[in-house]
């Protein structure tokens, strides 16, 4: 890996097109992010399935690149990020949705906990919904700012309905680490969680209490449509990602590079 492809970000962002149109919005989010001396980001935008909707919105910057699918196939937005990793070749992903906004020094913020301590593997921030009138609401339980111990996201899901502490739409990982683990769940929904229940039954990770995403609410979102709350589908793809974060954690694998009893008492972002 050459110098500066190590010290790269790599923006994944799944599309299809009826978010394409928030995507000079997510853009502009992402001009506004200022990095350490050294570091650059990249972003891989990777259409889910193959339409004239989408390129349209695509912004014209050599530090963006655009796929599609082959032939027209959809398998999803899980499908469609996994497929955007063959064109990430930086230590670090970070994941954007098309419809949502990095807040000012989000990626600042995620890369200086990854890259202060080899025991984290992931980075997360608290999120605001961004709602239709351009106002934003926040809601309570987020963790405390800090290190988030292996196991812990898993427990409180379980504890709480299938609601997890942290939003997977935050996230930043260590690229080897997210493809160990197989990238996104193969499912119609909840794959992000999939991710981050596995990321955390594998890795410690890190919370930023400072708002790193709006999370933008909208009538054509996939998580406001009326399958993503069928009873027995949810209830088979909460089962799947249980279990996949159960066994993977009692295998005893965990992320090389750093110990777990680490007691993450500094802030990163001190140290960068």
């Amino acid at each position: 890996m050459s110098a500066a492809v190590n010290r790269r970000v790599t923006v994944v962002t799944a599309v299809h097109g009826p978010s394409a149109p928030f995507l000079p919005e997510a853009y502009a989010s992402l001009c506004a992010q200022e990095l350490p001396d050294g570091w650059e980001w990249r972003w891989v935008i990777q259409e889910d399935g193959r339409t004239q909707d989408v390129r349209p919105h695509v912004p014209d910057d050599p530090r963006v690149a655009f796929h599609q699918g082959r032939h027209g196939r959809q398998g999803g937005p899980g499908v469609a990020r996994t497929m955007a990793l063959a064109h990430a070749d930086g230590p670090y992903v970070k994941v954007l949705d098309a419809d949502d906004r990095l807040t000012p020094g989000a990626l600042a913020r995620d890369l200086a906990a990854l890259e202060a301590d080899p025991s984290i593997g992931w980075a997360t921030s608290r999120v605001l919904d961004l709602l239709p009138d351009g106002s934003t609401a926040g809601f309570p339980g987020d963790p405390a700012h800090g290190p988030i111990e292996r196991g812990a996201v898993l427990d409180f899901w379980k504890a709480s309905g299938f609601r997890a502490q942290v939003h997977p739409a935050t996230l930043l990982v260590r690229r080897d680490l997210l493809l160990a683990l197989g990238g996104w769940m193969a499912l119609p929904a909840s794959e992000d969680t999939g991710l981050l229940l596995a990321l955390s039954g594998v890795s410690r990770g890190w919370f930023s209490a400072e708002v790193g995403l709006l999370y933008r609410k909208w009538e054509g979102q996939e998580t406001g449509q009326a399958p993503h709350a069928d009873p027995v589908e949810r209830a088979a793809r909460m089962a799947v990602v249980e279990a996949r974060a159960r066994a993977l954690a009692s295998f005893g694998w965990r992320l090389p590079g750093g110990a777990d009893d680490s007691d993450g008492s500094d802030d990163p972002r001190e140290r960068l």
